[in-house]
């Protein structure tokens, strides 16, 4: 049987010696306390991108040609402790190719080990989080790995900035930086923040993207999806302007649950991720 390959690209492309960018899945539910389905979410966001068109207008480029190659799926997680024990090992090992790595969830969880590592790999490093929740909790149901302490490592440890944040717990006040913190209720009709925000970040960024910083109306399909959230466009010309202005050295997608019956929510990921791509190497 033949390996799968992004968006359906022909294997050539798909290489991993020749591919500049690599896709690591980490398809984890261990602890969303909502919604259900985020390890569904890879399956779903490559079957959409195989009805994606593959050349990208904005940036005029087919980027896929640049090489993607899908790294073997990490699952069998039998605790949180586990699960981030594992992502944090496999990102350490997938950084010692020289590549630019992505990453899929699973719940945002996932990114706390991916983090780490690389903010070990990477000095000064920021953290650009776009997302509905703060996820600045030390500890959730027993545990410092759930997806609602995401952010809780990377405040201690890296420059942190955080865009789209529209629903918290009154405790994470304190492990938040408001002057770097861009609520969604003040960005959603204005670019008026993205140079201020920009300009507060560190040369490397990491981004870590929760796809429900999107409002519901056009991404329904995640654990918690919360009203007010930002639009397609403004999403767009704000990460252009950071991989334009900053050296974005990888970033992960995370909290798609599939809804049966409705796939547009994994065509937004699947394009998505093909604009960031795109933004990345042109």
């Amino acid at each position: 049987m033949n390996k799968r390959t992004f968006a359906g690209i022909e294997p050539s492309f798909a290489e991993f010696e020749t591919a500049k960018i690599l896709l690591q899945s980490f398809p984890y539910d261990g602890t969303s306390t909502w919604g259900k389905g985020a390890d569904k979410g890879f399956v779903a966001f490559l079957d959409a991108a195989e009805n994606m068109e593959l050349y990208d207008i904005e940036t005029d480029s087919e980027v896929y040609k640049e090489g993607i190659y899908i790294t073997d799926e990490l699952n069998s997680f039998e605790s949180p402790e586990m699960m981030f024990q594992k992502t944090y090992e496999r990102t350490k090992e997938l950084l010692k190719h020289h590549k630019f790595n992505t990453f899929f969830g699973g719940e945002h969880s996932i990114s706390i080990g991916v983090m780490k590592a690389y903010y070990e790999a990477f000095e000064n490093l920021t953290v650009l989080q776009i997302d509905a929740h703060a996820d600045l909790r030390p500890s959730y149901d027993g545990t410092p790995y759930n997806h609602a302490c995401a952010l809780y490592d990377v405040s201690k440890n890296c420059n942190l900035i955080q865009v789209g944040i529209r629903s918290m717990d009154r405790a994470e006040k304190e492990h938040m930086n408001f002057y770097q913190t861009y609520f969604a209720d003040q960005i959603y009709d204005n670019n008026s923040w993205f140079d201020e925000s920009i300009q507060q970040m560190t040369e490397n960024v990491y981004i870590t993207f929760d796809l429900d910083a999107f409002d519901p109306s056009i991404m329904p399909a995640t654990g918690t999806p919360e009203p007010g959230g930002l639009s397609w466009n403004l999403v767009l010309q704000y990460l252009k302007k950071v991989f334009n202005e900053r050296n974005v050295v990888g970033f992960d997608l995370v909290e798609l649950a599939p809804i049966k019956g409705l796939k547009a929510p994994q065509f937004l990921a699947a394009k998505l991720y093909y604009k960031m791509l795109s933004y990345k190497f042109n």
